[in-house]
């Protein structure tokens, strides 16, 4: 039977960046320019504005939130007394910074785009760039195409990583200094364009599919488990709820930013899977 969604949140301009944080989904309004949360009823509350595109979501051991902050390449922090920069990213990444996972030591692993999509521009591989919370900034992976959603597994050994433009998921083991080595393909799949991703406690990847307008669950070496699509285009997916077997799908009918903000029509969908949630975000 196929899974049907159910739209717990709309009005969105462009969601992104899921996280299960705390009793509540955030995400990043991207196209609003706002930092989001929402609880099980639909309840939404604006946290932060991020003038610059707000992205990927990760919290320090603290507890204070970390924010992408996409256009200008930052890794921004929230105080109590508003946004710091934790580190500008600008000379290590190729265009737009985009999502991230932060580890349980604070660590933020960022992707970037590494060329202008919106404009057009040919295709070209980029960086993937650690940021520790002290600030220090470093390329611990080159040579991937369009860097996007992440997720490390629960033992905190391995990183894996969505290259939307290889339709493919690439794992790294993460090193004690939060260095990555030993690349490999974890699973492609024809027709697969990864963008927002999270794991299971059974080994498998949620993946939004924007381009073929599907969400899969994936398999270590690329088998398909389920697939269904929702009622617009997937851009990124989360499990959470309190047993973590809510996969919240944020949907959007474009994702370029003056249709998006002109329409407002991005959703939250949801929808009961079997296996929890696990590891990272």
């Amino acid at each position: 039977m196929a899974l049907e969604t159910n739209v717990l949140l709309q009005g969105l301009a462009f969601g992104e960046g899921p996280r299960w944080h705390e009793g509540r989904l955030w995400f990043s309004d991207m196209h609003a320019h706002v930092v989001r949360a929402v609880d099980l009823d639909g309840k939404a509350e604006n946290i932060v504005e991020v003038p610059n595109r707000p992205s990927g979501l990760g919290w320090l051991p603290d507890g204070r939130l970390l924010v992408v902050s996409m256009v200008d390449r930052r890794l921004l922090r929230l105080d109590p007394e508003g946004l710091v920069e934790v580190a500008d990213l600008g000379e290590l990444t190729g265009f737009h910074c985009n999502d991230m996972v932060v580890d349980r030591a604070g660590r933020a692993y960022v992707g970037n785009f590494g060329f202008d999509l919106e404009s057009g521009e040919e295709p070209r591989s980029t960086t993937l760039v650690l940021v520790t919370p002290a600030g220090e900034a470093r390329v611990v992976a080159d040579d991937l195409m369009f860097p996007n959603g992440a997720v490390i597994t629960p033992d905190g050994s391995t990183l894996i990583v969505a290259e939307s433009f290889a339709g493919r998921l690439s794992a790294f083991d993460i090193q004690p200094d939060g260095g990555l080595k030993a690349r490999r393909v974890w699973a492609a799949v024809d027709g697969m364009v990864p963008d927002g991703i999270c794991l299971d406690a059974e080994g498998a990847i949620w993946v939004a599919s924007p381009l073929s307008g599907e969400v899969l669950r994936v398999h270590e070496g690329g088998d398909v488990s389920e697939r269904f699509r929702p009622k617009q285009a997937p851009y990124a997916c989360m499990l959470g709820s309190p047993d973590r077997r809510t996969l919240f799908v944020l949907t959007a009918p474009t994702h370029l930013p003056e249709e998006a903000i002109a329409k407002r029509a991005g959703c939250i969908e949801t929808v009961a899977v079997r296996a929890p949630g696990a590891g990272l975000p």
